[in-house]
C-alpha cells in the first residue's frame, strides 16, 4: 500500500473539478477509498480548503468537504517542531514546506501535488496524481 500526502492543490481539483487535473485527483482519491493506497492531509490545509471552497460554493460545501475529507484521510497535526523543521528547509513557498515537513511526520512515502517543481530541494518525493496512478497500476500488475 502506498502512502500519500495530498497537497492541497490536489484536494481542491477534486472539490473544484478543476481541469485538467481533476481527472487523476478523482482516480487517486478512489484508490484511497478503495484501499489501496493510504491518505494523509496536513491539518494546515484544511483551514485553506475550507477557505476556498466556502468562497466557491459557500459554507454548506464547505463544511461538507472538510467532512468528507476527514473521513477519507488522516489528517497530519502540524505543530511546533514541523514548523521548525519547514523554516529550516528554505523552500520558496513556506506553505510548501509545510507541506514537506507534514509529509515527514506521517512517514508517507510520497507527496502528491501538481506543483513538483515547488518542491526541489525538499527531502521529499514529489509526484503527480498520475504517476502515483501508474504506480498503482504497476504494484496491481505485479501482485495478480
Amino acid at each position: 500500500m502506498l502512502d500519500l500526502l495530498i497537497d492541497t492543490n490536489v484536494i481542491l481539483d477534486v472539490l473544484l473539478a478543476r481541469q485538467p487535473w481533476a481527472a487523476d485527483a478523482v482516480r487517486l482519491f478512489d484508490a484511497v477509498e478503495r484501499g489501496t493506497a493510504r491518505g494523509f492531509i496536513a491539518a494546515h490545509a484544511i483551514t485553506t480548503i475550507y477557505y476556498v471552497m466556502d468562497k466557491e460554493r459557500g459554507r454548506q460545501a464547505a463544511g461538507l468537504a472538510v467532512s468528507d475529507l476527514m473521513q477519507m484521510f488522516t489528517v497530519v497535526a502540524i505543530g511546533e517542531p514541523e514548523i521548525h523543521r519547514a523554516v529550516a528547509m528554505n523552500l520558496a513557498d513556506f506553505e510548501d514546506a509545510v507541506q514537506v515537513a507534514a509529509y515527514l511526520a506521517a512517514d508517507a512515502r510520497y507527496l502528491v501535488t501538481r506543483n513538483k517543481k515547488e518542491f526541489k530541494g525538499a527531502p521529499a518525493a514529489a509526484y503527480t496524481s498520475g504517476e502515483i496512478l501508474a504506480l498503482l497500476t504497476n504494484s496491481r500488475e505485479t501482485t495478480e
